[in-house]
């Protein structure tokens, strides 16, 4: 939430408004109307209306007079796009009787409209003279410099952040602000300004000068581009003479109302009666808001920059911000760590319960786990994979049998490392021949045949052979279970 201050300096009048903005609501908290003509000097005016308004206030604005100021629409290639901070002040030294060291600027690239690809931008620029000569009035009058200095007509824009109706217009509409004596113009097309003008005519001279009036705002509604200008609002204190909008209308050619109800909040029926009447001074406040639509005439040597006092006002919005930050984060760390502690526990109970069922004995961190089932793979010998298996005996079986006998095996039983094989086979040579042949292979030993038979209605030998299963590699494996270190 932050409360924005617009004041609005005229030739017979100053006003203040005080805006209180929050996510999606702006509230009018405070409106001031001073007449300078009881007032002995401009600074003592504005001290009546500002110093009311500027307490708790967390940014100023004001505006160069618009017959100070110059605005002009430039249009570009495409293709400077890039480059715009360097062409733009060709552009306004070319189209300014002053030159260019004199002078500050600022710019906005307009909307592309149509099928038209070039770059239109909107330039406004005042002489550094008049520029400071605001602030050092501000300084002494209020005690602080504003923060944003706007360009005479073009912070009326801002009121379309609160007006629909002109956000959404596809066409040109005017907001006219009939001053006693000048009226500021300005125009906007979807939404956004693309041009303003401050006339030297306003309603002090009326009836009399009605016609020339009506002529200058003729004259500026021609002047904005080829999109002629539908609708005019009226806003300020002329607003409220007899017979205006009729009149306008009919000289004009279009239609010309009264500024439409604002969104805005905190007004009572009167105070929204008197609201067009400020309507500078609020399009100054919205200034101050995060996306305006004006320009900023506080650039190059006078740009506004924050010092302590500054951080001093917000003392103590930062101290309450950094308790806060610290309360958060010190609740976040003891939320963690008292996370990471449960999770220890039901960790460490995971391990008691399972070392004790694995290990026989309960452990209560990983280092002392570790040790125990060292204990347990030393005191154990393992369980290695076989170097050889029946199917091994298989093939080692056939490529024992020569090609030319006939074998028939009737029996194979392999059971903890010993093996016993029945065969049947011509003769018992043959039979000696197969069991010599299977003795030769390193991993079967003690091979003998323990029965030799006749079988049955047949002239055929039946022969059972047995021998162990022992390699090698199974007898090194069983020395280094024991203890022993290899060679």
């Amino acid at each position: 939430m932050s409360r924005l201050v617009g004041i609005d300096v005229r030739a017979t009048h100053v006003r203040t408004v005080v805006l209180r903005t929050s996510y999606r609501h702006v509230t009018v908290e405070r409106m001031l109307e001073v007449d300078r003509q009881g007032m002995a000097t401009l600074e003592q005016a504005l001290q009546v209306c500002g110093l009311p308004a500027l307490q708790h206030a967390d940014s100023l604005a004001i505006a160069v007079d618009g017959q100070q100021t110059y605005v002009r629409r430039i249009e570009l290639p495409a293709a400077a796009a890039k480059r715009l901070d360097e062409i733009v002040p060709f552009e306004v030294e070319a189209q300014v009787p002053v030159d260019l060291g004199e002078l500050l600027y600022d710019h906005r690239v307009l909307r592309q409209r149509g099928e038209d690809n070039s770059l239109k931008v909107l330039v406004a620029a005042a002489r550094t003279e008049h520029i400071s000569a605001q602030l050092t009035l501000a300084k002494a009058a209020l005690g602080r410099e504003p923060e944003r200095i706007g360009c005479g007509a073009l912070p009326l824009a801002n009121l379309a952040s609160v007006l629909p109706a002109l956000a959404a217009a596809e066409e040109p509409i005017a907001l006219v602000d009939l001053g006693a004596t000048s009226s500021d113009v300005v125009i906007l097309s979807q939404g956004e300004p693309v041009h303003a003008r401050t006339l030297s005519e306003g309603v002090a001279g009326l009836p009399g000068t009605a016609a020339v009036l009506a002529a200058r705002l003729r004259q500026t509604f021609a002047a904005h581009g080829a999109e002629p200008v539908t609708k005019a609002y009226l806003l300020g204190a002329g607003a409220d003479a007899q017979g205006a909008e009729a009149y306008l209308a009919y000289e004009l050619g279009i239609a010309v109302e009264k500024l439409p109800a604002l969104l805005v909040d905190g007004l009572s029926p009167a105070d929204t009666a008197l609201l067009p009447r400020f309507g500078k001074a609020l399009g100054l406040a919205l200034s101050l808001g995060s996306r305006p639509l004006d320009l900023d005439l506080r650039q190059g040597p006078l740009s506004y920059q924050r010092g302590f006092g500054f951080l001093k006002e917000k003392a103590p919005v930062l101290s309450g911000l950094a308790a806060a930050i610290l309360v958060s984060f010190l609740f976040s760390t003891w939320a963690q760590t008292r996370s990471l502690e449960r999770e220890g526990e039901v960790l460490k109970a995971s391990l008691e319960t399972v070392s004790k069922e694995v290990l026989g004995q309960s452990a209560s961190d990983g280092s002392e786990a570790q040790l125990l089932l060292e204990r347990k793979l030393q005191g154990h010998e393992a369980d290695p994979m076989p170097h050889v298996d029946a199917f091994d005996v298989m093939v080692e079986l056939s490529k024992a049998v020569p090609v030319e006998v006939k074998h028939d095996v009737e029996e194979l039983d392999v059971q903890r490392g010993h093996v016993r094989l029945t065969g049947i086979v011509g003769t018992t040579a043959e039979a000696q021949q197969i069991a010599t042949k299977l003795g030769e292979y390193p991993c079967f030993a003690d091979v003998k045949i323990s029965k030799v038979t006749q079988v049955v209605n047949a002239d055929q030998q039946k022969y059972v052979v047995e021998f162990d299963l022992r390699c090698p590699q199974d007898a090194g494996s069983k020395k280094r279970g024991k203890g022993e270190k290899n060679p």
